[in-house]
């Protein structure tokens, strides 16, 4: 079954083990190959995304499409990376005395 790309949006993602991360709000287009790259989920599942932070599901991953879409691969959860409060900065060097 042939589904054209605008027929993605809203569809509900499940991944292969049933459980449903989300819906599809948007998708990410390799223009220059005209493919589809990626599936935008703007509220994922907070079970599944800490926080429920937009996340973009590779396309490699989709496993078939219907009425929901399935995905072959996601990990058991997805974290965010911290970036530290302060960068480290470097260790002032002592002029040597003259």
């Amino acid at each position: 079954m042939l589904v054209e790309s605008t027929e993605l949006l809203g569809r509900q993602v499940y991944t292969n083990d049933g459980r449903l991360l989300g819906e599809v709000t948007n998708l990410v287009v390799d223009v220059e190959n005209a493919k589809i790259d990626g599936l935008f989920l703007a509220e994922p599942s907070g079970l599944l995304v800490e926080e429920s932070k937009p996340i973009n599901v590779p396309y490699r991953w989709v496993s078939a499409v219907n009425d929901v879409v399935i995905l072959r691969f996601f990990p058991r959860r997805v974290s965010m990376k911290k970036a530290p409060a302060h960068p480290p900065q470097a260790e002032a060097v002592a002029a040597p005395a003259r």
